[in-house]
């Protein structure tokens, strides 16, 4: 019993055994039974014109499918949007451009003057019209 643990204690470490082991693999480690197809990458020098622009194009075709992001893109186009239409909105109908005439006052006045005909004073004015021309006189 004493010899066998001696001589598993003097062997080399089993990393089965010892998970946290650093054990330098061997290359014997890598030999693959199952030979490749074809050697990656390419030498491109031995390739011809035609050969390299094919490699290069599927390479392109498989980096933007393994890196497309469908649902984060979508995100980030509708963020987009909606901070230049809002900014785009806030100049025309609230900002203050500092100069004697408004470059969008007439589009101002209408938009304002549409939204003001659902506030409850307009809209009483509209449904009895008769009300407010007894009320004039």
């Amino acid at each position: 019993m004493f010899p066998t643990l001696i001589r598993r204690m003097a062997g080399r470490p089993n990393p089965s055994i010892f998970r946290n082991a650093t054990v330098t693999p061997t290359p014997e480690s890598y030999i693959s039974p199952y030979k490749p197809k074809k050697v990656w990458p390419p030498d491109f020098s031995r390739l011809s014109e035609k050969e390299q622009f094919r490699f290069e194009r599927r390479y392109k075709r498989r980096l933007l499918l393994a890196t497309a992001r469908p649902r984060w893109d979508k995100y980030v186009r509708l963020a987009q949007l909606f901070s230049v239409t809002s900014v785009f909105i806030y100049s025309v109908l609230f900002m203050d451009w500092q100069t004697e005439k408004q470059p969008f006052q007439g589009v101002r006045d209408k938009f304002w003057g549409a939204l003001g005909a659902f506030s409850p004073q307009q809209r009483h004015e509209r449904r009895n019209p008769d009300l407010t021309t007894t009320d004039q006189k």
